[in-house]
């Protein structure tokens, strides 16, 4: 009797570590793009915004 309990729970062990998931990391196939142009274009921006500002501030006639 304890030996078939004791097969039944080897049977059992051995089915129930077939279930386990299993998580692999893997580089992708094609390299990562990033689009840089938002960043370029907002940076631009900044800097036509400070000229306008020290325009301003020197001729404070023009409007």
């Amino acid at each position: 009797m304890k030996a078939l309990n004791s097969l039944q729970m080897a049977g059992a062990m051995l089915l129930l570590c077939g279930c386990i998931p299993r998580i692999e990391v893997a580089a992708p196939k094609e390299p990562i793009t990033i689009n840089m142009n938002v960043k370029i274009e907002h940076e631009i921006h900044i800097k036509v915004d400070k000229d306008v500002e020290a325009l301003l501030k020197n001729q404070s006639g023009l409007f």
